[in-house]
């Protein structure tokens, strides 16, 4: 595979995000439950990556959340992309929402693209090379687990997942300092690279809401696991687990476990 030029990916991805229109003036759909939406503006941004990506980039296949494009098969590298990740927050006029697209070779992320247009910030990692947002260098904070703040959520689109998050949440908020949510993993993610936050914890994403975010992470000096303690699946549901550190992200599994003996999908 021929290299990639880690600025025209920037460039494509700050293209497509001129297509979120803030002004409302874009379709919604349900995709089959009231909870997981998609708006014409999702569309619009995931056929101008691809388009582009193609364009430049042939070989490579992809792994996209809308109209199930998936060419993950015969392909040594795949584009993972959610082109709107936070859709429910775009379309309330909500900041927390952002392009992401991430490179995987052979399963593993080597490059992250995290732009969340509206909060002015743009997330980039290569494998190896470090994690930055809006070009300069970010690192994880050094605050232990009791000093943390978990960013966290409920499966939104899978409710009868919603008890078992709660009892797990319950007892890390009464390890930790606090709990947030955005509604963009992501967005989350890349924050916690950044210092704002230390502990992560969802029992089900898919990979688009979390490949370019989660190298994004590890390049900044953090962890991140599934629920067997391994990398999180690029081309399947994940558990996803990560932290400031190591020690916190097992802590957090360790928690996990006390609860489910096995993933309940």
């Amino acid at each position: 595979m021929k290299h990639i030029d880690l600025q025209l990916v920037i460039d494509i991805v700050r293209a497509a995000s001129k297509l979120m229109d803030r002004t409302g003036g874009f379709e919604i759909h349900d995709k089959g439950v009231r909870e997981n939406i998609v708006t014409s503006s999702d569309l619009a941004v995931q056929h101008y990556l691809t388009e582009q990506l193609r364009l430049h980039y042939p070989e490579v296949g992809f792994l996209c959340e809308e109209e199930d494009l998936n060419e993950v098969s015969g392909h040594e590298a795949v584009w993972v992309i959610d082109p709107i990740d936070g859709t429910a927050n775009y379309a309330r006029g909500n900041e927390n929402c952002c392009v992401s697209v991430a490179l995987v070779e052979k399963g593993e992320p080597i490059l992250g693209v995290v732009y969340s247009p509206w909060r002015g910030e743009l997330y980039t990692a290569r494998k190896g090379k470090g994690a930055f947002c809006n070009g300069k260098p970010i690192h994880v904070s050094q605050r232990p687990f009791e000093q943390g703040i978990l960013f966290t959520a409920l499966c939104t689109y899978w409710k009868k997942f919603s008890k078992s998050c709660s009892d797990i949440i319950y007892d890390l908020f009464m390890e930790c300092n606090d709990v947030r949510r955005t509604g963009s993993a992501a967005v989350e993610i890349c924050l916690l690279a950044a210092g704002f936050a230390e502990l992560y914890f969802e029992i089900r994403l898919m990979p688009w809401d979390y490949a370019a975010a989660s190298l994004i992470l590890t390049e900044a000096g953090g962890a991140v696991c599934d629920f067997n303690g391994e990398a999180p699946s690029m081309f399947k549901p994940s558990m996803f687990i990560a932290a400031n550190s190591k020690d916190s992200c097992q802590r957090i599994l360790d928690t996990i476990h006390k609860h489910l003996d096995k993933l309940p999908y």
